[in-house]
């Protein structure tokens, strides 16, 4: 079959969908990946995909933009006659999902997330709402990442439950992400925070927390890791961080293209993210045996058990993520080594790539049986 993914970056399906692309080349379907260029690009090319690169706009919901984003979808299907189309991201989901409709091509989203719109309230969320509901509607399968994010859609009646289908995110490599032992114990633990710089991720309450958690323990390191993004509305300045580096509250680890050393370098990844579809960087953490401390919010809860495999904290609270990493401090080496192995057991049991692998053979072998199979 020729299979489209079509996301808002390349890097988003090399980072995070390579498991998939890889399975789906073997199994001989023609893949091709319609998104916005980057220097992922040519790396999935050489794994065999087509690229087709796809002008957009990944910030705001505005409507001229939207129709002009529809009419570019419709183009590409047209000429490019795909059999399905896997989606990822807000606007490639809706105006995908649109357009799809338009040309009669069968058209698979995942919500891998549900961004600004679902967290500024008013009337910005009313707009995606309407959005989502139009785009949806009659889609045969949506993909979802937690059970939080599909409840709602089918709460604010955006999909029928028939629709809904749960997944573990985009999976874990677990030779990849293998796990390995807990840093010696010493007087300097390691809290990791691995994101983009958004106030949406949390980002501020992470650092008030280290200022907390420092003047107890001035030895403790808190480290960011990820791209000042200044495309997004909620980004941090990185004249911001800079202050707050030279401030000696944190230390910033800039961006790399392998988490792996810094996650063995940690003694404890945390996420106080505001929302999360499937935050990866928890999954990837927690594959690697690592404890975590995160928000109690969708996507984060579904990763961390509490008490179990990390600490879950209230969200939009540095008073309290302090209290938890405080917490974590006092813990012994053997109770924090004991989470980091629950949380490794929990990503074998339930977020192994190979069920979303799975998932999507299966839902591309509907999509090809004839009608009424």
């Amino acid at each position: 079959m020729r299979v489209l993914l079509t996301v808002n970056a390349a890097w988003n399906i090399w980072n995070f969908r390579r498991p998939l692309v890889a399975a789906l080349l073997a199994d001989g379907h023609e893949v091709t990946v319609l998104a916005q260029a980057d220097d992922s690009a040519a790396a999935l090319q050489e794994m065999g995909c087509a690229f087709v690169p796809l002008q957009m706009n990944v910030k705001g919901l505005n409507p001229l933009e939207g129709v002009k984003l529809v009419q570019r979808f419709k183009q590409q299907f047209r000429v490019l006659q795909p059999d399905v189309v896997l989606s990822y991201t807000i606007k490639n989901n809706i105006f995908g999902a649109m357009a799809a409709r338009a040309v009669g091509v069968r058209f698979i989203p995942n919500v891998t997330g549900l961004g600004t719109a679902f967290l500024s309230g008013g009337l910005l969320q009313a707009v995606a709402e309407g959005l989502y509901r139009h785009a949806f509607k009659g889609l045969p399968l949506v993909f979802f990442q937690n059970g939080d994010d599909r409840d709602l859609f089918v709460r604010r009646r955006l999909v029928l439950l028939g629709q809904a289908q749960l997944l573990p995110g985009s999976g874990i490599d677990l030779q990849r992400f293998a796990a390995v032992e807990m840093p010696s114990a010493g007087p300097a633990p390691v809290f990791l925070m691995i994101a983009r710089l958004l106030r949406d991720k949390g980002v501020v309450e992470f650092v008030e927390a280290a200022r907390q958690v420092k003047a107890l323990h001035p030895q403790a390191r808190f480290q960011l890791l990820g791209a000042v993004d200044a495309e997004n509305r909620t980004a941090i300045q990185r004249s911001t961080v800079e202050g707050w580096v030279a401030e000696g509250v944190v230390e910033y680890l800039g961006t790399t293209d392998d988490v792996r050393p810094f996650i063995v370098a940690a003694s404890c990844v945390v996420l106080p993210s505001y929302r999360e579809g499937a935050p990866r960087t928890l999954i990837e953490a927690a594959a690697m045996a690592r404890p975590l401390i995160a928000t109690d919010v969708p996507g984060c809860r579904s990763v961390v058990d509490h008490e179990v495999s990390g600490l879950l904290c209230q969200v939009r609270d540095a008073q309290n993520l302090a209290a938890a990493v405080l917490r974590f401090v006092a813990m012994s080496p053997e109770a924090q080594a004991a989470m980091g192995r629950a949380g490794r057991a929990k990503m074998a049991r339930e977020f192994d790539e190979g069920l979303v692998v799975g998932a999507y053979r299966a839902a591309i072998g509907k999509a090809s049986a004839p009608s009424g199979e």
